[in-house]
């Protein structure tokens, strides 16, 4: 393997076509302003660099990159690789995952918008996140320990699991499909509308409208807090652990809860089984 140590870089396609090569504490940064560094490369390790140049990784296969920056001017920096492990890195510009395959990212600071459009195939571990529209159409999504504050994320995403996850984000699990979500927290409001076959195990559930228009919703011990007008149109079997201030017309299924302010049904066709297990109305109604 060819090493490349201790060199600055801000030509266009300074590294394209690599195969084989060891970057060592390098820059991609400069007065040349040059984009896609190391497109089309593959077999490539990157340790310690420093990117402020755009679409320095499009087209890469076999790709290690750790103990790296990725500023806010590193825009849309890897797309259409396959076979990428990024760990403990910033990735801070927009877009920087995008119609990627077998990735796993592991222990990094995420600050991107558009994160990991339609990637198929990704573990990410330890690692923050902030963003709008994060893993949008994404499928295959295997996520542990991971913490997240953004707008409109898991959008049309299918085959995901996700484990002792913290999820503070509006919108979120939108038309998602095969989904299970276990032992995490999930703020925000509106949230899975219109998803299917989505299972929530063990987590706390907090915002407004949540679980709406859904199909094949399970909810397996959780809590719920500050849900109101929760399950309207939903198909859904449900065990709450916790009050709820309001159900709203579930269409099918059984809801288990200890108690709730009301029970809203006012539409035809809203045959939902609402069982109330302790003493009836909720004690947050007073």
């Amino acid at each position: 393997m060819t090493i490349i140590e201790n060199k600055t870089f801000d030509t266009e396609r300074a590294l394209y076509g690599s195969d084989g090569v060891a970057v060592k504490n390098c820059a991609f940064d400069g007065p040349a302003d040059g984009e896609s560094a190391l497109k089309e490369s593959r077999n490539v390790q990157v340790e310690s660099c420093f990117f402020n140049l755009r679409y320095p990784f499009w087209h890469d296969h076999n790709l290690r990159i750790s103990g790296s920056e990725m500023t806010d001017k590193c825009r849309a920096a890897l797309w259409y690789c396959e076979g990428v492990e990024i760990k403990d890195t910033k990735l801070h510009g927009i877009k920087a995952l995008r119609e990627c395959a077998d990735a796993v990212i592991t222990d990094c600071d995420i600050v991107s918008p558009e994160f990991g459009w339609s990637v198929r195939g990704c573990e990410m571990r330890d690692t923050t996140a902030e963003s709008e529209y994060f893993m949008m159409r994404s499928t295959g999504l295997r996520f542990k320990n991971v913490k997240l504050k953004g707008k409109y994320s898991f959008q049309y995403i299918e085959d995901a699991v996700f484990e002792n996850c913290e999820f503070d984000t509006k919108d979120a699990f939108w038309h998602a499909k095969d989904v299970v979500v276990r032992d995490s927290v999930v703020k925000g409001e509106y949230l899975a509308w219109y998803c299917e076959n989505v299972t929530f195990e063990n987590c706390t559930i907090i915002g407004t409208q949540p679980l709406c228009y859904c199909r094949g919703l399970r909810l397996i011990n959780c809590a719920m807090i500050d849900t109101d007008l929760a399950f309207e149109r939903s198909e859904v079997e449900a065990d709450i652990t916790t009050e709820v201030i309001s159900i709203k017309n579930p269409l099918s299924g059984r809801i288990s809860v200890p108690a709730v302010c009301e029970i809203i049904r006012d539409i035809p066709g809203a045959d939902g089984e609402v069982v109330v297990t302790g003493p009836g109305r909720a004690n947050i109604c007073a």
